[in-house]
């Protein structure tokens, strides 16, 4: 989810579509907050690891 948000990022800013930005800012927040969680230990949905 972090890759394709970044991805997304990158495409919206070369393109200029700011629904790309967004969506890809969004995509890249859950992505990071869920890989902070999976790191910690915490159980993220269910699984132990979230990679």
């Amino acid at each position: 989810m972090l890759l394709l948000g970044i991805v997304l990022l990158v495409i919206g800013f070369v393109t200029g579509i700011s629904v790309l930005w967004t969506i890809g800012l969004i995509l890249a927040v859950i992505g990071a907050v869920l890989w902070i969680l999976g790191s910690m230990g915490h159980a993220v949905g269910g699984r132990r690891h979230y990679w």
